[in-house]
């Protein structure tokens, strides 16, 4: 059952008052620990056109992940056939990776031939070696199971690194001279390691680096990492799953590791407001660091219950459903400061610049805690990506929307931009970014 805490939405029958989603505390100006910002300049409503684009057939095809290295963008999904930028008519055909320049488009001639999907990539410093994961059995006609290390450049795979986990690896991420992993395995190369595992980036031997138990479960759903993030400082890692237990420790949807010299813990860092479930029992798909890694934002699915407190359209929500939230850092027990809701609408991505919370997903509105499935009093029309404000958890002006689809997998900020990773999934219209087609699976919205 949801609670409403005490901290709980500002209620108003007015359609001013109904934008008011922050927790009453911040509404009478009482927030405290947020550092000041620099300035909230955001990034521009007109996508490049030189971009490639997944084509619309084969239909559902998808970038669940970028990432960039040096001037190129890596590029993992569910992918078949690229089309280059600007109008061009050239197309090429991929098995689920490829990569092409940051400033151009240009696709080059990277092309693992991976036989199933991958979920993430991780480089190596040097931007030599990717390492892949996913729900994949062969790359190159190489057995790999669930996990590879290719060339960078001529995406080979790497012959001395071991690639052999017995279940799904939906995270990957290089730091601190280690390979961590996480996604629904319990062994990785040989060694018992649940949910999570730090592997040697040369050999791909489990190492002693993160030996963490992760466990539980909820009705239907299996124990699982599914999403990560890193502290701008590298320190720590921020983590969305399926699982009630991390070493022992109580845990659910998400927690805070410390990355340390020798070792990986788990800090204090944990909220009750994570254990309330949603219709679809539990519901945190993604998460960001602000640029201080002082404030933690989740973004979240689920649906609202269809009893309880919140369950009615003409009530405010309670709870973190269908929504975005931004949590202090601090290695504690925590409250949400602000919930922005969509109306029962899925997020599923969100990144965070000095003065805004970018979040994308299935959502039609933001500023709607009064609707579900409507727009209620307050709302605002935001389909498939919009801004909030990170002071006052309220929609920023910055609409310049993007196809629905399923929702979007991942928004990455570089200095350049925000890049989109998302789908080719048409939900009754055409598959545009910023008003514009051929964005299908990357738009990329530059300062």
């Amino acid at each position: 059952m949801l609670l409403v805490f005490h901290h709980s939405l500002v209620r108003s029958s007015s359609p001013a008052a109904g934008r008011v989603l922050v927790t009453s505390f911040v509404a009478t100006g009482l927030l405290v620990g947020v550092p000041a910002s620099a300035g909230a300049a955001r990034v521009g409503s007109t996508p490049a056109a030189w971009t490639p684009y997944l084509l619309p057939s084969p239909v559902d095809q998808a970038v669940e992940e970028l990432r960039a290295c040096r001037g190129t963008m890596y590029a993992v999904g569910t992918i078949t056939a690229v089309g280059a930028g600007s109008g061009s008519s050239v197309t090429y055909r991929r098995r689920n990776a490829f990569s092409f320049s940051a400033t151009t488009g240009a696709v080059t001639r990277w092309a693992p031939k991976v036989n199933g999907p991958v979920r993430s990539i991780a480089l190596s410093p040097d931007c030599r070696t990717a390492y892949l994961g996913g729900s994949f059995t062969r790359v190159n006609r190489r057995r790999a199971h669930h996990l590879v290390a290719v060339s960078a450049v001529t995406g080979r795979v790497k012959r001395h690194f071991r690639r052999a986990a017995d279940g799904p690896v939906s995270t990957v991420r290089y730091v601190h001279g280690a390979v961590l992993i996480g996604g629904g395995f319990t062994v990785v190369n040989g060694v018992h390691r649940s949910r999570m595992a730090s592997l040697n980036p040369l050999t791909g031997a489990v190492t002693s680096y993160l030996h963490l138990p992760i466990t539980g479960r909820y009705p239907g759903t299996d124990t699982q990492v599914y999403n990560s993030q890193l502290s701008h400082d590298r320190h720590r890692l921020l983590i969305e799953g399926v699982f009630t237990s991390i070493d022992h420790h109580a845990r659910q949807q998400a927690a805070v590791l410390t990355l340390g010299r020798k070792a990986v813990h788990l800090t204090g860092w944990r909220s009750p407001e994570l254990t309330h479930a949603c219709k679809q029992r539990f519901y945190v798909r993604a998460g960001a660091w602000s640029p201080t890694d002082k404030t933690i934002y989740l973004a979240d699915t689920g649906g609202m219950p269809t009893s309880g407190p919140g369950s009615h359209a003409s009530e405010p929500r309670a709870g973190l459903c269908d929504a975005v939230a931004a949590f202090p850092a601090t290695s504690t027990a925590v409250h949400h400061r602000w919930v922005n809701y969509t109306g029962c609408d899925s997020l599923t991505a969100v990144a965070a610049d000095r003065g805004n919370v970018y979040v994308s997903g299935h959502e039609r509105w933001a500023d709607n805690p009064n609707g579900c499935g409507t727009a209620g009093p307050g709302a605002v029309d935001r389909p498939g990506i919009g801004s909030i404000n990170r002071r006052t958890g309220l929609a920023r002006s910055w609409n310049p929307t993007h196809s629905r689809g399923r929702g979007s997998h991942q928004l990455l900020l570089t200095t350049a931009g925000l890049w989109i990773a998302s789908d080719t999934w048409i939900d009754g219209t055409a598959q545009q970014c910023g008003g514009q087609p051929q964005h299908g699976g990357i738009c990329f919205f530059p300062h």
